[in-house]
């Protein structure tokens, strides 16, 4: 009896070691020449499925920005932003990603027409795919200023999810990308920046008046060996460390 759970679990495991990598990234010291790009591929949801739950999400949404947007237009960017979420490819928890993404929209909205006391700078960090470089910039951002700076990353051709070697190695400077999802520019995040980085999205970045834009020449690590991506984290981060500097710096004057 024992031999034979041992042999289903022999086959199980060879059969799914892309899953189980995936699935373990984030706590996996990968090896450097270790490249990670094979994912699983999770279940469709029906509509059946996502309309209750985009419900639930708009309902908890309307309590939040009570006083300043109304439920109609919640309940409408809330599906404008399901059709943004799913034509990215994204095919499981649906209604959630589009919760966020609707909260994220809904708060640059509020600042952008002076609807929020919310006074920290923004700062957008746009590039093809929103998978790797942008993903990685925002959350060093965040991690670095504390919170006291505003953070967006978008893509011009936004993948259907990041990229699990990056979510490894952020992992590995205590920084957890287990919950963020590639988006697309939207009008919203791009008014209410103060600074646009962009990072290899080429002519389809966002050029606006009254903007401050940086352009990071910085390699997409998308299918490189983990040592690879490692090493565009850490210029990453030093770029990011420079940013904030200056912004707090400027801030404080």
């Amino acid at each position: 009896m024992y031999e034979a759970i041992w042999r289903f679990f022999g086959e199980w495991m060879r059969k799914d070691t892309p899953y189980l990598m995936w699935l373990l990234s984030p706590f996996t010291a990968f090896r450097d020449e270790d490249v990670v790009d094979a994912t699983p591929t999770p279940a469709v949801e029906s509509g059946d499925d996502i309309e209750p739950a985009l419900r639930v999400e708009v309902v908890r949404l309307a309590e939040e920005f009570r006083g300043i947007f109304g439920m109609e237009s919640i309940d409408r960017l809330a599906h404008e932003s399901l059709e943004i979420v799913a034509a990215t490819g994204a095919r499981s928890y649906l209604a959630q990603l589009a919760g966020r993404f609707t909260r994220e929209r809904l708060r640059a909205l509020a600042r952008a027409d002076g609807l929020s006391n919310d006074r920290q700078l923004d700062v957008l960090f746009v590039c093809g795919r929103n998978a790797a470089r942008s993903q990685m910039a925002a959350a060093l951002t965040q991690s670095l200023s504390h919170g006291r700076i505003s953070v967006h990353s978008a893509g011009t051709r936004p993948s259907d999810q990041v990229d699990p070697a990056v979510v490894a190695v952020m992992f590995e400077l205590g920084v957890d990308l287990a919950e963020a999802f590639p988006k697309p520019l939207t009008d919203e995040v791009i008014q209410v920046a103060d600074v646009v980085i962009t990072m290899g999205c080429g002519d389809a970045c966002p050029l606006l008046p009254d903007k401050r834009y940086e352009d990071w020449p910085i390699d997409d690590p998308h299918g490189k060996a983990v040592a690879t991506v490692r090493e565009i984290r850490d210029t990453i981060r030093e770029r990011v460390e420079g940013l904030v500097a200056g912004l707090e710096t400027s801030r404080s004057c």
